[in-house]
């Protein structure tokens, strides 16, 4: 077993949200690299706007700095808040789940197709989209129109996200799907059962490549700080 963690860090101060990752990450853990889940408590309860993003990025950067037995970070807010900068901050392995979330998904379908929590989370998503140059692989961005407190009430969201997942793959052509939330980890199994498409969890995506990233000893270039 490593002394060392990959750090997962979740930018809103939902520890139901928290609580959903850590149990999302759980397969991950036979590796024998521990998994800490942190949330960040000056969060907003869920992070929905670009506005909202942005606020978190100074105590995300604070609180990362503080874990002392760091191997790695996974930063588990879809729309990568503070990526960059955390990568800036250190040198180790920083995920974010966004951004591993779409480079799993074009190892497993040609088009790719988001399931995203409320129409205003779409436009930072394109723009994230567009400086990966991955625009002509995104097959469609759909919103639930659902809130990430209302993920957790599964009458509520059952139903909405299977129906966007299958627009997402009738309508769009996607064939395979992106869950647009670190919230929506336990409908995943189901999502795939009824839409019959490969279905990347966020977090779990991010996870499994920095576990990768840390036993490989691999480094952001040109960043000189510890």
């Amino acid at each position: 077993m490593s002394d060392k963690s990959l750090i997962v860090i979740n930018p809103n101060s939902s520890e139901s949200v928290t609580d959903g990752i850590d149990k999302a990450v759980t397969p991950l853990r036979q590796y024998g690299i521990p998994i800490r889940c942190l949330t960040l408590k000056e969060g907003p309860t869920g992070i929905e706007s670009q506005l909202q993003a942005d606020l978190t990025i100074a105590p995300m950067l604070r609180l990362a700095a503080q874990q002392s037995d760091a191997a790695g970070y996974v930063i588990a807010c879809f729309g990568d808040p503070g990526l960059h900068a955390l990568r800036d901050q250190t040198a180790l392995p920083v995920l974010g789940i966004q951004e591993s979330a779409v480079m799993t998904a074009l190892t497993l379908g040609q088009r790719f197709g988001v399931i995203a929590i409320l129409p205003q989370s779409i436009p930072r998503h394109l723009r994230s989209f567009g400086a990966m140059g991955v625009l002509d692989r995104l097959a469609g961005d759909r919103a639930l129109g659902l809130g990430v407190a209302d993920l957790s009430d599964p009458q509520q969201s059952r139903d909405t996200m299977i129906q966007t997942g299958l627009s997402l793959r009738d309508r769009d052509g996607a064939d395979v799907l992106i869950m647009g939330c670190a919230g929506m980890a336990h409908y995943r199994t189901e999502l795939e059962l009824e839409t019959g498409l490969p279905v990347v969890e966020p977090t779990q995506a991010a996870v499994a490549m920095a576990l990768g990233h840390i036993v490989l000893n691999l480094r952001h270039k040109g960043s000189d700080h510890a």
